[in-house]
């Protein structure tokens, strides 16, 4: 906890720093689709504490960035459904979600600010919350005691892809885990897609040419 914690004061400290220097800043959203993700549950000794999907996992969210075409600093959130996510060895429930909060450092391509089309890099991590058998719990399960509240794991994120003037491309792989819950911990690999509405924005303006 006070990795992270640490971890989220010096990103600030870094963020407020690039802004006083003048760095670009770009606003804009991301969207996911997880190929695979797991879940699971802090372990009850009752019953079978993971849920993962490969299908229809979709993320929406805000995302900011400050920095250089170089490298950026961003910050990111979204919601992340799993419509399909299920348990297997024992069916409890359907779908799974997760609510990542992430800072990111972004090399090159995938910087966010960048206008020559290249690839690169983006690491970081940061906090989710995660909740599975997310439409409901069958009562058979929840008579014996089981329960499926959201619970938190501390993630770590690596990315490569390609970006080019506001938009970007990745290939990502996120863990989290959180050692006060015994078992838990989460699992999301996927696709990702940046976009940068300031820089993209800037491709039919006329002055951008110049």
């Amino acid at each position: 906890m006070k990795i992270v914690l640490k971890t989220v004061v010096i990103s600030v400290v870094i963020l407020f720093s690039a802004i006083s220097a003048q760095g670009q800043f770009g606003i804009g959203m991301t969207i996911t689709n997880d190929l695979y993700n797991r879940y699971a549950n802090p372990s009850d000794s009752i019953a079978h504490n993971a849920n993962g999907s490969v299908l229809l996992n979709l993320g929406l969210g805000p995302k900011i960035w400050v920095g250089g075409e170089k490298v950026s600093l961003s910050v990111e959130t979204y919601a992340n459904l799993g419509i399909l996510g299920l348990a297997l060895p024992d069916y409890k429930g359907l779908g799974n979600v997760s609510f990542p909060l992430l800072a990111k450092l972004n090399f090159a391509g995938l910087s966010g600010l960048n206008k020559e089309g290249r690839f690169g890099l983006s690491m970081g991590g940061g906090l989710q919350w995660n909740k599975t058998e997310l439409y409901y719990l069958a009562n058979s399960f929840e008579d014996q005691g089981v329960s499926r509240g959201f619970y938190r794991t501390y993630v770590i994120q690596a990315g490569y892809g390609f970006g080019l003037t506001g938009f970007g491309a990745q290939f990502f792989v996120r863990y989290g885990w959180n050692p006060d819950f015994d078992g838990a911990n989460s699992l999301n690999v996927g696709l990702q897609f940046d976009l940068n509405f300031l820089k993209l924005a800037k491709i039919d303006d006329p002055a951008s040419q110049l």
